[in-house]
């Protein structure tokens, strides 16, 4: 599994090895790879969001502090 993949890419194969199943072009054979392959994308897609979940608490957060070390001005009050 290659941590390379964007997002997009990594549900773009997804969606192609779903096209794949729903269509019976996957061979027996094959089919076993192709769903271990899936539950690694899926592990991958989760990981990433995941990720950028934690990015966007963590500007959150830093607002948060900035706005909280701002002396307030006595014009707001």
């Amino acid at each position: 599994m290659t941590n390379d993949q964007t997002y997009r890419q990594t549900i773009e194969e997804l969606e192609t090895i779903l096209r794949a199943l729903e269509n019976d072009t996957v061979d027996v054979d094959d089919l076993t790879a192709r769903v271990q392959r899936s539950a690694e994308l899926i592990r991958l897609c989760k990981q990433k969001l995941r990720n950028a979940e934690a990015a966007i608490d963590q500007v959150f957060d830093t607002l948060d502090e900035e706005d909280d070390a701002e002396p307030n001005d006595p014009a707001d009050r």
